[in-house]
């Protein structure tokens, strides 16, 4: 009998911490899928954050690396220049790639560092109990936001994928979203376009995936799902950010 689905061979058969609903088991399957379809697995080096994903090495079957909070893009960087044969990701959050990270995915970006970023984008820390992030939107209610996000007070949000995508050194940037299923299929060609660049050499790319956190915003999973799509894309728009790869040639 034809197998038509499958474990990824990059995936551990083991169970996740993730709360029911948490979007983070479908993000990792994508990276997984990738890895194995690139036949990538035995030079694979990943780098866990500070966060929800802090337990990733738990899950993937590739090497695995645990930085500091923040510090994942530093870490690959090291890991990258010396072993420049591997291929190497750091999957991170926006509470550690967008506020202590800030200056790591910046700098990692702008030198051109030839590694894969996956950035998962849940507007809230998850972790540590729902506080206010970076990425926290205008009027949302967090633990430390309890009347919403005041921009007077608070600032506006970071949009990541343009920030990252104004940097010379950043070859390809590209902001997707795991709420449907079409979505989830243009996130893996995303996912998977970025391997391909660090591949060939190309330089650095990030994803930015938008993703949903049903426990800290009170939300059902499917409630949630639509709240990402009624006020996460209208303020964070998915699509291409920035596309060098054939310069990059």
């Amino acid at each position: 009998m034809a197998v038509v689905f499958k474990k990824p061979e990059a995936l551990l058969d083991v169970s996740t911490h993730y709360c029911p609903g948490c979007t983070h088991g479908i993000i990792h399957r994508l990276v997984a899928e990738v890895i194995d379809e690139l036949g990538v697995l035995d030079k694979t080096i990943g780098v866990a954050p500070v966060g929800c994903s802090v337990l990733a090495y738990n899950y993937f079957a590739c090497d695995m690396f645990e930085a500091a909070h923040g510090r994942a893009p530093a870490v690959a960087t090291g890991i990258r220049r010396t072993n420049p044969d591997s291929v190497v990701f750091t999957y991170q959050g926006d509470g550690d790639l967008a506020a202590i990270g800030t200056a790591e995915i910046v700098h990692a970006a702008t030198r051109g560092e030839n590694i894969t970023t996956i950035f998962v984008n849940n507007c809230i820390y998850g972790m540590t109990g729902g506080q206010m992030a970076p990425t926290t939107l205008p009027g949302q209610v967090t633990e430390t936001t309890p009347y919403g996000r005041d921009p007077k007070l608070a600032g506006y949000p970071v949009r990541v994928a343009e920030m990252i995508a104004t940097l010379t050194g950043a070859c390809y940037v590209e902001r997707v979203s795991v709420d449907t299923v079409p979505n989830i299929i243009k996130a893996k060609k995303a996912i998977k376009k970025a391997f391909e660049n660090q591949l060939a050499g190309k330089g650095f790319s990030l994803v930015e995936v938008l993703s949903i956190c049903p426990t800290n915003w009170g939300l059902s999973p499917q409630e949630a799902l639509q709240w990402l799509r009624d006020n996460m894309i209208p303020y964070y728009p998915l699509g291409v950010k920035k596309d060098n790869t054939e310069e990059a040639k």
